[in-house]
């Protein structure tokens, strides 16, 4: 009797066995990266001769990966979102509470090696932010909300891979798609669309590069560069999406992040502080001192 149960259970697992095997693959082809921040800081003054407001801000953000990466196929997705904002503690009247930071921002691209670094790609990524946005000081002029704007971006092309850490994505068959869901917005035109409509499309081309690097021990940098070019109208005024961050890490939970972001769309107008109106470089500066921590697979 026990050498007929040795006899099936050595059937079974030969016929069972690529499963087995399948399955442990599959699990050890994936990865994921994530960390999660909590940065803030509080400001009082007694008697402050150079003047100044009670405060209190908080920044939350989070980036988080999963890769996928077996034989001759690699899936990556990124997912990173923030958000923060500014209280004012004085009884002064005017502005109590202004946002500094709103975003969400996920990608997709998977791919098919066909050289030692070249891949034949599809990409996709989408934009938007969770809460209303104002004119400030101006805080009953809403600006922006959810989906307005949202950007969907789509491309086909050539991705080289150096590494994890360095890639460059060419797609000369791209579409970037923006979205201005908010009825006000959108009868406004706002961020490019027509009056009136709710959505805008273009056709063009796509370069999307990332680059990270440990520039010490306890230094990590991260940036990223996305350009457009809209084959149907005024394809020399390129769209530009540009980030790098800085993360300095104290210790296994406390560190400080530096980030700036710099954005250029021909189609979206902007009024400036002498009231013009026009497309503009828009920039952003973070700084952040506070809780980090890192989770990742092995």
């Amino acid at each position: 009797m026990r050498y007929k149960f040795k006899v099936i259970l050595a059937a079974i697992v030969s016929v069972t066995g690529l499963n087995f095997y399948a399955q442990k693959d599959s699990v050890s082809a994936w990865k994921f990266k994530s960390l999660y921040s909590l940065n803030g800081t509080q400001s009082s003054f007694v008697n402050w001769n150079a003047g100044g407001r009670n405060n209190i801000s908080l920044l939350a953000s989070f980036s988080g990966g999963l890769y996928y990466s077996h034989k001759h196929i690699k899936w990556s997705n990124d997912l990173n979102m923030a958000f923060g904002g500014v209280r004012y503690l004085d009884k002064n009247p005017g502005l109590i509470l202004q946002k500094t930071d709103d975003r969400v921002d996920f990608s997709s691209i998977i791919g098919h090696q066909f050289s030692k670094y070249l891949f034949t790609s599809f990409i996709a990524g989408f934009k938007t932010q969770m809460v209303n946005g104002y004119a400030y000081p101006n805080d009953s002029v809403r600006v922006s909300t959810f989906m307005a704007p949202g950007y969907l971006n789509l491309g086909l092309g050539i991705d080289y891979i150096k590494s994890d850490n360095f890639s460059i994505f060419t797609s000369p068959i791209a579409a970037k798609s923006t979205f201005v869901m908010d009825k006000v917005l959108s009868d406004a035109g706002a961020f490019g669309v027509e009056k009136g409509k709710r959505y805008r499309q273009e056709f063009g081309a796509y370069i999307k590069m990332k680059y990270n690097h440990t520039l010490a021990k306890n230094i990590e940098m991260k940036s990223k560069l996305e350009l457009f070019s809209n084959y149907l109208h005024k394809p020399q005024n390129i769209d530009i999406n540009a980030e790098l961050q800085l993360l300095f890490r104290i210790n296994a939970f406390i560190s400080t992040t530096v980030q700036w972001n710099l954005i250029y769309d021909d189609d979206v107008n902007i009024r400036d502080a002498k009231g013009k109106i026009g497309p503009r470089t828009q920039f952003k500066s973070v700084i952040g001192v506070g809780l980090s921590y890192k989770l990742e697979s092995k």
